[in-house]
């Protein structure tokens, strides 16, 4: 295993506790869109205060979120294809521009896309290209919640482990490469499986590249598991339900007793015996990308499928909020900006009111929406308030 896929874990692949070192603070000053979604130009001031955006359904406030996201790796917030981005009735492209102050400098990231080309990407730091979307993690990162993400614990195991890989992003910016890596492998193993298999050497070294990332992987998710055991996600039990989280699958559950070196050789083993099942099944049964996670109302101690939809709720933002608190405690790394969508509708007024004193503890700049501006209330001045109004966003009052 490389030692950036190692680095942070211990022999059994369990993360150490996080160093009680403050963490950086970024700010976005400014965002500007041009042809994005439904906006066909803003140009939108931020004074570092949480910004709590307002207004009603198809305002146009999940467009700005999603803008920021996509000054990040991934697909930002929806997951979106690039073909989904530009204005309807626009020329074609589309751009993102956002100056943020990182408490060190002031940078300036771009994103967006030319009409003539479409399909292709194109990111800026400081007016000078970069590489692609991965770039940015170097800079900055992002946790977020939507209302997508609400029937989390009702779905398929697909969906918990990227919600719990989007975490480990959020620590190590190398995760994401590294799954990007184990799934390049696996797709090209299934090829030749598909084909016949007789490439022996080719099979071997691509299920040595599998064995390799799988373990990363595994390993970066018991290092999640460590952290926010680490942050203690009981901390905010008086106003979200405390949880106990638990990793099932065959690699997650070996590097518990055994050092990442025997389980990679041993994956690398049993992908090798597997590979006639594997090819009648048409895809690999076993690795990181079979395994889910679980998670449990530890005062009930039920499963959260199980729970009622609010208990399902508060059991997710106390996830993300034990993420955000163990990202807050971490020395080094991009600093963090969370995006939280129309997280306050379903929570009574107290539970808003302990949210914003918690995000307001955290430190992190926060984007929150909803769809009225009383939802904010509790929040008074500690935040910059903006109504979204026919894809428009101005700053307002909560008079």
């Amino acid at each position: 295993m490389s030692q950036t896929a190692i680095r942070k874990l211990d022999a059994a692949g369990v993360a150490p506790a996080p160093a009680k070192l403050p963490a950086r603070r970024a700010k976005l000053r400014r965002l500007t869109l041009t042809d994005f979604r439904s906006y066909e130009r803003a140009e939108i001031e931020f004074d570092g205060r949480p910004a709590a955006i307002a207004g009603a359904n198809g305002a146009g406030k999940t467009n700005i979120l999603e803008a920021i996201s996509l000054i990040g790796p991934g697909r930002g917030v929806r997951s979106a294809r690039l073909d989904e981005l530009p204005r309807i009735g626009g020329p074609g492209g589309w751009a993102v521009a956002a100056r943020i102050d990182d408490g060190e400098d002031e940078r300036r990231f771009g994103v967006g896309a030319a009409a003539s080309k479409p399909d292709r990407r194109i990111c800026r730091i400081d007016d000078a290209a970069a590489s692609g979307p991965g770039a940015f993690s170097e800079h900055l990162r992002f946790l977020w919640l939507t209302p997508a993400q609400d029937r989390l614990f009702q779905e398929g195991a697909g969906e918990r482990r990227r919600f719990l890989d989007r975490m480990a992003l959020a620590h190590d910016p190398a995760h994401g490469k590294i799954s990007s890596a184990f799934e390049q492998a696996m797709r090209q193993r299934q090829r030749l499986l598909d084909d016949g298999g007789r490439d022996d050497e080719w099979l071997c070294a691509l299920e040595a590249q599998m064995a390799e990332s799988g373990v990363a992987i595994a390993a970066g998710r018991r290092h999640i598991a460590a952290m926010l055991a680490a942050a203690n996600v009981a901390a905010d039990e008086a106003f979200f339900p405390a949880a106990d989280i638990a990793l099932q699958g065959d690699l997650e559950i070996a590097l518990a007793h055994r050092k990442a070196a025997d389980v990679e050789e041993d994956y690398a083993a049993q992908l090798k015996c597997r590979r006639r099942p594997d090819a009648e099944a048409g895809r690999a049964l076993l690795g990181p990308h079979r395994s889910d996670l679980l998670v449990y109302h530890r005062g009930k101690s039920r499963l959260a499928r199980l729970c009622s939809t609010g208990e399902q709720k508060a059991l997710l933002i106390g996830l993300v909020l034990a993420n955000a608190r163990a990202l807050a405690v971490c020395a080094g790394g991009a600093p963090l900006i969370l995006l939280l969508d129309e997280i306050a509708a379903h929570l009574d007024p107290e539970r808003r009111a302990g949210l914003f004193s918690i995000l307001d503890g955290l430190g992190f700049q926060t984007f929150v929406t909803g769809t009225d501006k009383s939802l904010f209330t509790a929040w008074g001045d500690r935040a910059q308030h903006f109504e979204a109004y026919d894809s428009t966003l101005r700053e307002a009052t909560l008079d």
